[in-house]
């Protein structure tokens, strides 16, 4: 009786206290997304995973008829560029020919749900208020995005207590293990566009494709009959791999901070187990069965991605 007693307590006083650290963390992040959308800002960062850093440089800026405008350059290796003109997003790579599509996101290593509506998270992911640090110099309020599951990773992110932009983010198990950052070096925000942008308002911005044109996933053969709660379809195509150019099926799934890719592509092996690498957070998972090969990608953990793998039913 006692036991029950003890339980009954712990129901009771645990979902108040669950609900009152989101209503202190929520405003943080809708104020997080505010300042994404509104503010003119320059700013550089390195995402650090496996021992590695990648550099950047992000401009964002809205102009005298308020679209929003941004660019997303990869500083190392080959130039890489990402624009974003409203509802256009075009891409500059150095091994395809320059193009567009209609999105109203940069698809990069801040989430784009943090410009959004982080209502759209309530559903996999708690919200929790955690104190304040010191970022770049600048105070910061640390706030924990944190899964109400095992299936997903919880992420850290660090809010300037002055204008509420991102300074920092960290990507963590359930055990607390970090796995990647996201840590600005550098941070500018300007009353007016800053200079990078203003040559892309008059910029014309190269054709735009439809990476759906007569893709529809309903003529797959197969499907995913288990994912996470919280996870949709948001997208899929045919295509062929660049480097192979052997031909692909994939659909992609999210639930709005998380993308999960998933690939069905003939094999030359009959059957192979299960194999995986992880790349900081993000880990990629093939297996073989029947001459087909099987392979999910996202910032997932590993059995995880192994359930999703194991519920792919093929029909050929």
């Amino acid at each position: 009786m006692k036991s029950l007693s003890r339980l009954l307590l712990l129901v009771v006083f645990c979902f108040p206290a669950a609900a009152y650290e989101s209503e202190q963390a929520k405003p943080w992040l809708e104020r997080l997304s505010k300042s994404l959308q509104e503010l003119n800002f320059t700013t550089s960062f390195v995402v650090v995973k496996n021992n590695q850093a990648e550099p950047y440089h992000w401009f964002h800026g809205v102009d005298e008829e308020n679209t929003q405008l941004e660019l997303l350059s990869l500083l190392n290796g080959p130039r890489r560029d990402i624009l974003r003109k409203g509802n256009v997003v075009s891409y500059i790579e150095p091994e395809l020919p320059p193009y567009s599509v209609i999105s109203e996101r940069i698809s990069g290593p801040i989430p784009a749900i943090l410009s959004q509506d982080i209502s759209a998270l309530e559903q996999s992911y708690r919200f929790v208020p955690v104190g304040r640090n010191r970022v770049l110099g600048r105070s910061a309020q640390l706030v924990r995005i944190v899964s109400k599951d095992k299936h997903r990773f919880g992420h850290w992110l660090w809010l300037d207590q002055e204008t509420g932009l991102l300074l920092k983010l960290a990507v963590i198990t359930r055990q607390g293990q970090l796995l990647e950052q996201v840590q600005f070096t550098h941070l500018d925000i300007t009353d007016t566009l800053p200079e990078t942008l203003k040559h892309l308002v008059s910029s014309e911005l190269p054709p735009v494709i439809d990476v759906n044109a007569g893709n529809s996933s309903d003529e797959f053969i197969w499907q995913v009959n288990w994912m996470p709660s919280g996870f949709k379809q948001i997208a899929s195509n045919r295509h062929r791999i660049s480097v192979t150019k052997k031909p692909v099926e994939f659909i992609l799934f999210s639930d709005g901070l998380v993308d999960i890719s998933v690939y069905v592509s003939p094999s030359e092996n009959k059957q192979r187990a299960e194999e995986y690498v992880m790349d900081g957070a993000t880990v990629a998972l093939n297996k073989v069965v029947n001459g087909i090969e099987i392979s999910v990608v996202g910032k997932i953990p590993v059995n995880t991605a192994k359930a999703i793998v194991n519920s792919v039913a093929l029909e050929r």
